[in-house]
């Protein structure tokens, strides 16, 4: 994408900064989703259930949608958000007996708190406690009954519900919502749902999304005959909304820094007292931080500039619960909420009251690199797809306006649809699953959108270097099925199952859960706090590197009775804590029935905790070189320069060349950097996994 323009310069008229392009209006939803309570905007909520239900556009599709059911195993359903799909669909399927004898009406969403709280919202339309009538299943949490005839569960929930039985004879209707995003486990399922639709003729399935390619979607699952339409099996249903324009504002000019163009925007807009709440996207939470710091710096030098007071919010998947609930509530009379988000506010969630849109044109997404077997978080382009989604976050109660950072020939040259999440990930956990699932050629699997090759060869090699499979593909009893139903990435489980083996059973499942959360230490904004922060987060540094680290951060979070003023004292973070608390107790199932006992390495033996990640994590490993940065072992020769995070305990310790870290995440932006690094010895390489490294 060519350069950012910097509207800094510009004054409040917003022609002289965006370009206004009639032909880009667009028409979105007059009203938000509705199916959640907590997180959707609902214009009708001082009406009683049944109108806030009869007034959503899905209403009027009712009967439709009933029909085609009946006579098509598949129907993809089209409609903007706003129509009420996601909430009422599983509530008419109720209704009309889909849910009689015992059956049930999975309804699967990407993330987990979308499962949630839509679980809540039609629990509270059915006028029934949660967990009963209507329950949710997600990662580490089951909400469900022998009573529940709605679940809502994670896609990657259902597909370990299919472990235990194929054809998920318990469901009578699957509905795949929000099928756009393409995550790995909703191409996994449509696969898989393909060939259960073909052993079972009772078994419905609705494909819901806003934005998704409805006929690619419909042809996949269709198997008619040639020329013989009478045998489609699939048919699409289209739902229509109330919708308000929405202008689309260009950039003229290229800057350098879109989050400073971002903050100016914000601005321009203050300046010009144009009524409304903005909503602007960026990448990642540090830039997000960086622009509410910006922003209230840039307020205190500039005085009476609009009628409205500022209240900037940042909005972030890390962000605690109650700080993320601020973004729904609504501001003060006479104060204009200015929210910093990335973009889990994109489709997840509607905000009340957002008028203007500020689109940095970027996403940080993960990319896999099959060269070295690093999943390395990147920001990219949006796709035009994503940047009309966003946009349209401005249309939901009234006309909106949209301004984005970048030039409309940049537009045009953007993908017009975002990259599927199976084509740039690793293929080791997919392929571990359809495995367990009893696939026998996975490289022949009905993928909506096939991998790439090179990722498929890489993830087969990976696995067999692990023992989760043999030279034939096959699955090895029992590790590999072991690995398959665990709810963690191939490396950590392989860590856990032999973690008897270095008496460290109890440090492992407790890293398990520690990887499975984003930090441990909140970082305050302020620079004095920084400080003071850094400073008394430096007692629990290990020099052997982070996993250590983060280990005597959670020991001394249990030892202090998991207390929250302990947790401000030290600026950790107890939601973090908190949550890999509950986490570890999960895992702690999954251990005892695989047999591992709970053993630990007495005060923390160093040398047996790391080496076990060793045995799970051999293939990510770098090696410090004579030119002041890291190569990967694999290939040193070809590897690009590797360097350790900021975020790192290791980040300022000087290095020997010929030193090994291990490290389990990488990040690029201006560089490579390595994240969750240790410091580890080739001797233990070379014990762990003799077949994958030898001495030269």
């Amino acid at each position: 994408m060519a350069k950012f323009i910097d509207p800094s310069s510009i004054r409040a008229s917003q022609p002289a900064n965006f370009v206004h392009n009639d032909r880009s209006t667009l028409e979105h939803s007059g009203r938000a989703e509705e199916n959640s309570s907590n997180f959707v905007y609902n214009p009708n909520n001082r009406l009683p259930i049944y109108a806030q239900r009869s007034k959503l556009p899905i209403c009027a599709s009712r009967d439709h949608l009933m029909f085609l059911l009946e006579k098509y195993q598949v129907v993809v359903v089209v409609g903007e958000t706003g129509s009420g799909k996601s909430s009422q669909v599983p509530q008419y399927l109720v209704e009309v007996g889909w849910a009689h004898h015992g059956k049930q009406i999975a309804v699967t969403q990407p993330r987990r708190v979308a499962a949630v709280s839509l679980a809540a919202r039609v629990a509270e339309e059915r006028n029934c406690m949660l967990g009963d009538e209507v329950g949710y299943a997600i990662r580490f949490d089951d909400c469900t009954s022998p009573n529940t005839k709605i679940k809502f569960l994670t896609d990657g929930l259902l597909l370990r519900e299919m472990m235990g039985d194929p054809l998920l004879e318990k469901f009578s209707v699957i509905m795949l919502d929000e099928a756009h995003e393409r995550s790995i486990n909703t191409d996994m399922l449509a696969g898989l749902l393909k060939k259960v639709l073909k052993k079972r003729s009772d078994l419905r399935v609705i494909v819901s999304s806003a934005t998704i390619d409805a006929q690619k979607m419909k042809d996949f699952f269709n198997v008619k005959k040639r020329g013989d339409v009478s045998t489609d099996n699939a048919a699409i249903l289209q739902i229509e909304g109330r919708c308000f324009p929405v202008e689309i504002m260009y950039s003229k000019h290229p800057v350098d820094d879109y989050v400073k163009a971002t903050v100016d925007t914000v601005l321009i807009i203050h300046k010009s007292n144009a009524p409304g709440d903005v909503l602007a996207f960026l990448t990642g939470q540090d830039e997000v931080e960086e622009c509410c710091r910006l922003l209230s710096e840039k307020l205190k030098n500039v005085a009476n500039i609009s009628k409205y007071k500022i209240q900037a919010i940042p909005m972030y998947s890390n962000l605690p619960a109650r700080e993320q609930l601020k973004v729904f509530q609504r501001a003060p009379s006479g104060t204009r909420k200015v929210i910093f988000s990335t973009n889990i506010a994109e489709t997840s969630i509607t905000i009340d009251n957002i008028i203007h849109i500020i689109d940095c044109g970027f996403v940080k997404t993960t990319v896999y690199d099959a060269d070295f077997n690093t999943e390395t978080l990147t920001v990219l382009p949006v796709s035009q797809a994503s940047a009309n989604q966003r946009a349209g976050r401005a249309g939901r109660v009234t006309s909106g306006k949209c301004y984005r950072l970048y030039s409309e020939d940049e537009f045009e040259k953007l993908k017009p649809q975002s990259v599927p999440e199976l084509q740039r990930s690793s293929m080791a956990f997919p392929i571990l699953q359809l495995k367990a699932l009893g696939v026998s050629n996975v490289a022949k699997f009905d993928f909506l959108s096939p991998p790439p090759s090179k990722n498929f060869a890489r993830a087969l090699e990976l696995l067999f270097s692990l023992g989760a499979i043999d030279a034939k593909v096959e699955l090895i009893n029992p590790i590999g099925n072991q690995m398959a139903e665990m709810p963690l990435n191939p490396m950590f489980a392989k860590c856990l199952l032999t973690a008897n083996e270095f008496d460290c059973s109890d440090e492992i499942l407790t890293l398990c859960a520690l990887m499975q959360i984003k930090n441990v230490f909140h970082v305050p904004s302020s620079g004095k706090e920084k400080m003071k922060a850094a400073r008394v987060q430096r007692e629990f540094y290990a020099t052997e590197g982070d996993h250590m680290t983060k280990l005597n951060v959670f020991t001394s979070y249990v030892n202090n009775r998991r207390s929250k003023s302990w947790c401000d004292k030290y600026y950790a973070s107890y939601a973090s804590l908190n949550r890999a608390y509950h986490i570890k107790e999960q895992l702690l199932k999954y251990a005892r029935r695989f047999g591992i006992e709970l053993t630990s390495a007495k005060g923390f033996d160093d040398d047996k905790v790391l080496r076990c990640l060793c045995a799970g994590f051999f293939a990510n490993v770098a090696i410090y070189t004579s030119r002041g940065c890291f190569r990967s072992i694999r290939d040193p020769v070809s590897s690009p320069d590797l360097f350790i995070h900021p975020d790192s305990v290791l980040y300022t310790v000087p290095f020997n060349s010929g030193t090994y870290v291990l490290f389990t995440e990488t990040v690029h932006s201006t560089k490579i950097y390595l994240r969750e690094c240790s410091i580890v010895k080739s001797d233990w390489l070379l014990q762990v996994a003799p077949h994958f490294y030898s001495v030269r």
